[in-house]
């Protein structure tokens, strides 16, 4: 076994993915081979899959999950060594009521299989789709469980109830897997789970336990097949739907003038027929708000997920099936909701297969029937297929908008009224740590914050504890996204430098933290800022201060990642780009080495691509749809070569130069830097930043680093760095500022004031 450091994950492909990367000389030291079995040990033991890392070598990086499992804190001590596992023969679960009535035990286990379980742990429904285990099929296993939990399934977190045999197990395809007290894949052999479904028609304001309906479901045969039972979601008033409810209320005005008051509609030349488009961000609740308004008009919803019906082979059937369900319901004088779920997976905007226009066919004889409207939602707009927004078919729509810092402070009081509290515990401050985080978000993060208050042996949640899950639950909209690790640091612990500490406090963090204040005054915050400055002085150490003092969701963007050599994709990538903003607000996108992204237009060779770029980026910077809680913050060391038009007011309009760092600020830049360097008494770093002149933060950094290695060469017992050691390594590590491009950017930082 050997000890190393604990890191938390950034990648996304390994979030909840029950994985720990380490070098690969720590694999050979231990003697396993990526995809074996490791155990770990924290404040708990767990086990977990392992996988070759490119970290450091006394490093463990480990996903979300797998920290929480292990009792561990990001930077915490955890003992590492091989472990063996078995097959599983049982495994009983534990989850949420929605989990536990959507997901069925087959889909379970398929998206269960290869990976490693203990008794107590949790496990995620993510596919462990990085190495797949013999059998799995991680594209099915994902549309299964999206067609069941919809849109937070990414986020939903189960717990290991028991295992047999005791220990750390694998799931095999033969493994019996289930709920605990419920049904497991050993009770019957069952056909996989259909993504129709049918809620219950309830009254106005009726509870949650209304009583379910018989459910609608579909096979490959190609005569109708009358589906099995489902247990449907819990239905929520409109009152619950906390910053939704005015939304809910102008869908239940549509629903009731098209199914209560069709004459009404026909004597003012209208028409009852109604299709309505919900869009909004992923896990802000729009299949809830859908459910909930159907249940408040007394409507029967039938639902259609998108995901699951577009991955299956008879699609096409399924959908036949669904609306002769939701038809024949109408016909019999009842009242229907037809609702599909994630509509741009069954009908996309890019190269729709033959399908969509088969299923936008039957949806307009659909919608022709009395007593039926159609509801589809999605989280990107502009991926589903135009001709769903014809006069006929879905032509109205209606956005649902981020929970702000009310909203989330609310719904954080709603989710843990029925869970014991501290006292003292301050939600507003906790909502505050969660920009853009969804209902979806706010419900794992209860979930991570009751495994944490377990793990020290409270019987209550604590406010350490919600704080602390935080940052242990990556926000939907942020999944897809790179961000930009803070490591904690802000802009109290970055020395000297006050003036551009100040122009960028006020040019980023003042338009997220204080937009009333601009308001009231009539003027409109800062759309972008550009940081410009010799290399190696801090620029991106600076935006990561920034991002860790304002507690902002951080897209990280290198300047290159966006240029594609396809026509289209390019600009399409920064429209994706700035979407995924919008649904993480409050954000900030910090394109580093932005000059190689928007350069001057006109004098490019890569048949326009530059130039094109460079309109897409003035477009969502400045275009019809105002950027509202997003900044954007750019980084480069040549700011001459940057497009002139993405300089303008209204764009990247504040200009902030981080100069070389002076005398004052290399000693406070070293002093920083061997925080955890011990130093012998003859060191003097304040002497020493003075005779840096000519050296970056960075060369800074390299001097004490070399310095270290000076005092090792040695002796690889040494505990002190000495100033002979010191005076080596400034030999040996050149200061790297070119006279001449500090010139230059002094004389343009004086040319734009």
């Amino acid at each position: 076994m050997i000890t190393l450091v604990a890191r938390l994950a950034a990648s996304a492909a390994d979030a909840r993915r029950g994985v720990v990367r380490l070098h690969p000389e720590v694999l050979d030291a231990l003697g396993l081979r990526s995809w074996d079995a490791v155990s770990l040990t924290g404040a708990r033991v767990t086990t977990a899959l392992v996988a070759a890392g490119d970290g450091p070598p006394g490093q463990a990086t480990l996903d979300d999950v797998t920290l929480s499992n292990a009792g561990l804190s990001d930077g915490a001590a955890v003992v590492v060594a091989a472990a063996g596992v078995e097959p599983a023969r049982r495994v009983q679960l534990t989850g949420s009521r929605l989990a536990r009535a959507s997901v069925p035990p087959e889909t379970l286990r398929l998206a269960l299989l290869g990976k490693i379980v203990t008794g107590g742990d949790a496990v995620s429904l993510l596919p462990q789709d990085l190495e797949p285990a013999p059998g799995l099929d991680p594209a099915l296993a994902r549309s299964r469980v999206a067609g069941a939990l919809g849109g937070a399934w990414t986020s939903e977190l189960l717990t290991v109830a028991a295992v047999d045999p005791p220990g750390a197990v694998t799931v095999h395809p033969s493994s019996v897997v289930g709920w605990q007290d419920g049904p497991s894949t050993a009770d019957a052999p069952a056909s996989p789970p259909s993504p129709v479904r049918e809620s219950p028609v309830s009254r106005p304001r009726v509870a949650a336990s209304a009583s379910a309906a018989p459910s609608a479901s579909a096979s490959a045969d190609p005569a109708p097949v009358h589906p099995a039972p489902v247990h449907p979601a819990p239905v929520h008033t409109v009152e619950d739907l906390i910053g939704n409810t005015d939304a809910a209320r102008r869908l239940a005005e549509w629903l009731e003038l098209s199914l209560d008051r069709p004459e009404l509609l026909a004597r003012l030349g209208g028409s009852a027929r109604l299709g309505v488009l919900v869009v909004g961000p992923e896990g802000v609740g729009k299949t809830t708000l859908v459910r909930s308004v159907a249940a408040a008009v007394g409507a029967r919803c039938v639902e259609l997920a998108g995901p699951a019906v577009a991955a299956t082979a008879d699609a096409s059937q399924r959908v036949h099936d669904a609306l002769a369900t939701a038809r024949s319901a109408a016909r019999e004088g009842g009242r229907v909701v037809l609702l599909v779920t994630d509509v741009d997976a069954l009908l996309p905007a890019a190269t729709p297969p033959p399908l969509s226009t088969l299923v936008l066919d039957v949806l307009r004889d659909a919608l022709a029937t009395p007593g039926l409207v159609l509801v589809a939602t999605t989280s990107t707009p502009e991926g589903v297929d135009p001709r769903l927004r014809a006069p006929d078919l879905a032509d109205r729509e209606l956005g649902l908008a981020l929970p702000d810092l009310r909203v989330r402070t609310e719904l954080l009081r709603r989710l843990l009224a029925s869970v014991p509290v501290a006292e003292g515990v301050d939600l507003a401050a906790v909502a505050g740590r969660t920009p853009g985080f969804v209902v979806a978000d706010l419900v794992a993060l209860r979930r991570e914050a009751a495994v944490r208050a377990a793990l020290r042996g409270a019987d209550e949640i604590g406010q350490q504890d919600l704080l602390d899950a935080v940052g242990s639950v990556r926000p939907i909209s942020m999944s897809s996204s790179a961000t930009l690790q803070t490591g904690g640091i802000t802009l109290d612990q970055v020395g000297d430098m006050v003036e551009v500490k100040q122009a960028l406090t006020e040019a980023v963090l003042w338009p997220l933290q204080y937009p009333d204040s601009f308001a009231r005054l009539g003027v409109a915050p800062p759309r972008g800022v550009l940081v410009y400055g010799p290399p190696g002085c801090g620029k991106t150490f600076l935006l990561r201060a920034l991002a860790g003092t304002g507690q902002l969701n951080v897209i990280a963007v290198k300047g290159a990642e966006l240029l594609d050599k396809y026509v289209g994709e390019s600009e399409r990538a920064v429209r994706e780009l700035f979407r995924r903003a919008a649904d993480a607000a409050p954000a900030l996108v910090f394109l580093d080495e932005i000059d190689a992204l928007a350069p001057r237009r006109g004098g490019s060779t890569d048949s326009g691509v530059a130039d094109r770029v460079v309109a897409a980026l003035l477009t969502e910077l400045d275009g019809a749809e105002p950027l509202r809680d997003v900044v954007v913050v750019g980084a480069t060391n040549r700011p001459d070569l940057i497009d002139p038009a993405l300089l303008r007011p209204g764009r990247l309009e504040r200009l902030v130069y981080v100069p070389p760092p002076d005398a004052a600020a290399r000693a406070d830049i070293l002093r920083a830097a061997g925080r955890n360097t011990p130093f012998a008494e003859d060191v003097d770093l304040d002497g020493l930043g003075a005779e840096l002149d000519g050296y970056s933060a960075a060369d800074c950094a390299a001097v004490l680093r070399e310095a270290a290695l000076a005092a090792m060469r040695e002796s690889r017992e040494a505990a002190v760095v000495t100033a002979e050691h010191i005076a080596a390594a400034r030999a040996a590590v050149p200061a790297s500022l070119d006279p001449l491009q500090l010139a230059e950017l002094a004389a343009y930082a004086q040319r734009r004031g």
